[in-house]
């Protein structure tokens, strides 16, 4: 008995030593994991507080071009996936010249495999069509393909970011550097709000065809259903894009193009500290500013200057000073503490940039040709020979007898017929009027070098042989003109070449000119290189009424026109010249 008590006690106390051991244990795990969720949501905190994009913002009339609200338009700033922009505008540009077509197919190489996500899923040897890479872009801000048209456009990737400068520069981008076609993390890739408000303006007015795809709300890609990351589409009136972007080093940005009713704004929001705060700043510079907007289109359309004066190797130069860095390092790496990032747009890791001095950029000179040597029609020392092109012969200079030519008052009239010609031009007087059809008389023209000139006095080099008699016979006798139409306030023969677009019959000519202005206003800069025109027709009972037409447009510029101008309330239809 004293020995199963005895063995009853020992039991008793390997019991109470296990229970102890375990509760014991127990406390220690529930400590350290509390400790570490503390540490976590410290860190946490401290991130969160700390971390505070560099904000930039702008909202501009396009109807005007005037600036209704900014902040810190003009600093710089990382544009992220706003980059895919202009990597759209130089693709639309090749589109447009019909270097490539929708359904061209583009070669994937390894180097555009091999982006960072998010990205369509591109494989090295494998094609893209066209308007699926400019899908691909727009929804889902694909790295890959972006990297696929720069190396279709320019080569390779770094050629085509000079390209992308180059063309930022002949927009009047002033301040904007690129150096890759993605958007993704370079120090050295840098824009401000006021450049890419430029940029959402140019490349509505340059491609109002493919500007649409920026309004596309979902895109289906090998059976994966890809959504547009903007937000606004779809939920503002009016937004019809443009695009996105996101890095660590930049923050959420922005840029919204908004057509309501007659006004048209462009907006740009840069280093919002996530998606939504971005977008409800968006819509609170929309709404307040819209009322601000004009209803007329008196600005035009922004056109990119000549090659002299934007051809500048920019993107080789002193790198621009960087932007105020927008994330805080911790242990090693940015943390970012704001809501969750889209996707798309998200690099590995981002080293805080440090500023550097800006490289002034010189503007090209352009040289003034010095003037020839002429005085009063005729050569004033003689030249020395020089070898006529295509020819073994020297091209010999001629004298030539010049008639002096006076600008005269003249009468803007809305008839049909030419101005009354004559056949002559009388003895005393050698003045001929800007408007007329008086040709020089055979008899006054001096005869040329055999084999030179046509033989008539003619300036050229041609031999009179190679003269088409139509040619001459217009030269050297006064026949009547071709059927002329007033086109805003001058006599125009009826030459309208391309697609005709009509957008009324009135009952007077200032009527007809009163509503081209008005559709033109309308159209935003759609019809910049349309040839405006009013043609008289009599309809029934002799009643004459006046047609407003533009001319001058190919088939898809027509009916993009028309189909703008209908939302507008302007009656248009379409005619093939």
């Amino acid at each position: 008995m004293h020995r199963n008590i005895h063995v009853s006690s020992r039991l008793l106390r390997v019991c109470v030593l296990g229970l102890a051991t375990i509760s014991a244990a127990v406390i220690a795990t529930t400590d350290t994991a509390d400790a570490r969720r503390k540490h976590r949501h410290h860190r946490h905190k401290v991130e969160r507080s700390s971390y505070n994009p560099a904000f930039a913002s702008i909202i501009v009339d396009a109807n005007t071009g005037a600036t209704l609200t900014a902040t810190n338009p003009d600093a710089l700033r990382h544009p992220a996936s706003l980059t895919k922009i202009m990597t759209l505008y130089l693709l639309f540009e090749r589109l447009e010249a019909g270097k490539l077509s929708l359904d061209s197919e583009m070669e994937v190489s390894e180097h555009a495999s091999s982006q960072a996500p998010t990205k369509l899923g591109l494989r090295p040897g494998q094609t893209l069509r066209v308007e699926d890479a400019i899908k691909g872009l727009v929804t889902r801000s694909a790295n890959d393909a972006a990297v696929v048209i720069a190396e279709t456009v320019g080569g390779s990737e770094t050629d085509f970011a000079r390209l992308m400068t180059r063309k930022a520069r002949a927009l009047g981008m002033s301040r904007t550097v690129y150096r890759n076609a993605s958007g993704l993390p370079n120090d050295d890739q840098v824009t401000t709000a006021r450049d890419q408000s430029i940029l959402g303006r140019a490349i509505q007015d340059r491609f109002p065809r493919y500007y649409r795809y920026f309004a596309t709300a979902s895109f289906n890609y090998r059976g994966a259903s890809i959504r547009n990351h903007n937000r606004l589409l779809g939920n503002v009136e009016g937004v019809d894009g443009i695009k996105t972007g996101y890095t660590r080093a930049s923050g959420f940005n922005l840029v919204t193009s908004m057509h309501r009713g007659n006004r048209f704004l462009v907006g740009v929001v840069l280093g919002g500290r996530s998606g939504s705060s971005r977008d409800a700043i968006m819509r609170n510079l929309l709404a307040e500013n819209l009322d601000k907007g004009a209803t007329r289109r008196t600005v035009a359309a922004i056109t990119e200057r000549s090659p002299s004066q934007s051809d500048i190797e920019v993107a080789d130069d002193t790198p621009t000073p960087k932007p105020t860095p927008v994330a805080v390092q911790n242990q090693g790496a940015i943390q970012v503490a704001s809501a969750a990032p889209e996707p798309a747009e998200i690099e590995s890791r981002v080293a805080v940039p440090t500023p550097r001095p800006a490289a002034p950029i010189a503007a090209a000179r352009i040289e003034k040709p010095e003037p020839g040597p002429f005085n009063s029609g005729s050569l004033e020392k003689p030249l020395a020979l020089v070898p006529n092109p295509g020819s073994s012969e020297p091209m010999k200079p001629v004298r030539i007898k010049t008639v002096q030519v006076k600008s005269a008052p003249i009468k803007l009239a809305s008839a049909v017929a030419a101005p009354p010609v004559t056949n002559t031009i009388p003895a005393a007087r050698r003045d001929i009027a800007e408007t007329s059809n008086a040709a020089v008389a055979k008899a006054e023209l001096l005869p040329q070098p055999a084999n030179h000139g046509t033989g008539n006095g003619i300036l050229g080099v041609l031999p009179a042989s190679r003269m088409a008699p139509s040619t001459t016979q217009a030269m050297a006798s006064a026949e009547p003109a071709a059927p002329t139409v007033q086109q805003n306030g001058a006599i125009k023969p009826v030459t309208h070449s391309g697609w005709i677009i009509q957008v009324g019959a009135l009952q007077s000519e200032s009527e007809a000119k009163a509503r081209l202005d008005a559709a033109r206003d309308q159209a935003r800069g759609m019809l910049g290189k349309a040839d405006p025109f009013t043609e008289t027709v009599v309809a029934k009972g002799d009643r004459k009424l006046y047609r407003a037409r533009f001319a001058g447009l190919d088939r898809d510029e027509a009916e993009a026109v028309c189909k703008k101008l209908k939302r507008s309330d302007i009656s248009c239809f379409t005619i093939k010249n």
